[in-house]
């Protein structure tokens, strides 16, 4: 006798080819469903995590986690605040900064940007902008030279190269001799820089700090204070924080005022794929019961002649939940492994199919990302593969408690 007879007759039953051919079809397209629906779900989050993780480093490598100014737009007596800054919890970088929006004019074209008065060497403690340099470097901003670094498509739009001069007109006039004219100064293009993202390469702009001082009319004082966390997402909670020590006559911002609403929406979208696509599983599921509930019918004599021998409905029940088992978990782990798979090599994948059919998805012209990031996450493919194996069981019970509830006397009265 084979033991434990209820796994030697449900691993039969799973292949077996007698008598009815289109329940062993019905059982390959459920198996086939759970492992398509495994795989397509392991490879949307972890597409959906890259996106996630791609938009974090383009944006939030650039901006700050948090900042601290003046209610009036300007921050006096900014070098004993940087110092205080630095030492608060989480901090691991603090710049002070100038900002205000501006005109570039080069000959007949014109260019609108937020122009960003910086100091070049704390810069780097709360930007990545240095790393991404096309031309030249933030160390080329030195006080009283007045010199710029643009955005790739700033450069581009106006027409000039490093060692160019620019025009920025100030929207604030002075009067003059000739009359209420705006400010406008000269400055020379000493770098190039290329994010990825059109708001920052297009549309921004750097200068020395004190040159954005003397530019803007500011005397002493800052714009504010930049800084960089080692959490970005504590960032709320020190900005409460901060604003509760600092008081009213300070203002405290983090950055998801600003951009925590495209991450927001991200996050739901991937939830939203997450239990659109497990439905997906949940129908290969049901084409699961359906397999086993004609397998149920298809074995009904065999069912009575266990139970006349003096099988118990228990075993009869496991015999069933079984064979459901095996189909689901064999497509469960045969998904997690074609997802596993395709979620690291999807960047090759894509390049494949856009060099053999001419296409491209993602256009650096219109989008912020030009190729499908994916981020594999070993937590998703846990829970995927756990949640999966769960439900395919739990989808064998309803037929196994059918097979169980056979009286042996009425489906051996025909027979």
């Amino acid at each position: 006798m084979f033991t434990p007879l209820e796994l030697f007759i449900g691993q039969r039953y799973t292949h077996s080819r007698r008598r009815n051919r289109f329940i062993s079809f019905i059982s390959f397209a459920s198996m086939l469903g759970i492992m398509l629906g495994v795989m397509v779900l392991i490879t949307v989050l972890s597409i959906m995590n890259g996106f996630e993780k791609e938009l974090r480093d383009k944006i939030l490598g650039v901006v700050a986690h948090v900042t601290v100014s003046g209610t009036n737009g300007q921050l006096s007596d900014w070098a004993a605040q940087l110092e205080r800054l630095r030492d608060a919890d989480h901090v691991i970088g603090a710049a002070p900064y100038v900002q205000k929006q501006v005109m570039l004019t080069n000959g007949n074209q014109m260019r609108a940007v937020m122009l960003q008065g910086i100091d070049p060497a704390q810069q780097g403690q709360v930007s990545d902008v240095d790393f991404k340099m096309l031309e030249g470097s933030f160390f080329n901003l030195k006080p009283r030279e007045y010199g710029i670094v643009l955005g790739v498509e700033v450069a581009s739009g106006l027409g000039v190269i490093p060692g160019d001069k620019v025009t920025v007109i100030v929207p604030q006039v002075q009067v003059t001799p000739a009359g209420v004219l705006p400010r406008v100064r000269r400055f020379t293009v000493v770098g190039v820089y290329q994010i990825g993202h059109p708001e920052y390469d297009g549309m921004t702009g750097f200068i020395e700090l004190g040159d954005a001082s003397r530019l803007f009319k500011l005397g002493e004082d800052v714009g504010g204070i930049r800084l960089k966390l080692d959490d970005l997402f504590a960032a709320q909670g020190l900005q409460a924080d901060l604003q509760h020590s600092l008081g009213n006559d300070f203002k405290v911002t983090d950055w998801s005022e600003e951009h925590g609403s495209l991450f927001r929406a991200v996050r739901m979208e991937r939830i939203a794929m997450t239990m659109i696509l497990f439905l997906v599983v949940c129908v290969a599921l049901f084409n699961l019961v359906a397999s086993l509930m004609m397998a149920v019918n298809d074995k009904e004599a065999d069912i009575a002649i266990l139970r006349t021998f003096g099988m118990p409905g228990r075993r009869v029940m496991r015999i069933f939940m079984i064979q459901g088992s095996i189909i689901g978990v064999f497509g469960t782990l045969v998904g997690v492994a074609l997802g596993v798979l395709l979620s690291l090599n999807i960047s090759a994948v894509m390049a494949f199919l856009e060099t053999t059919f001419g296409f491209k998805v993602f256009s650096a012209d219109l989008f912020y990302i030009s190729e499908i990031p994916s981020d594999l996450r070993w937590e998703n493919v846990i829970w995927i593969t756990i949640a999966a194996l769960i439900a395919s069981v739990l989808a064998t019970v309803y037929p196994a408690r059918r097979a169980a509830q056979i009286q042996p006397a009425e489906s051996l009265r025909y027979e």
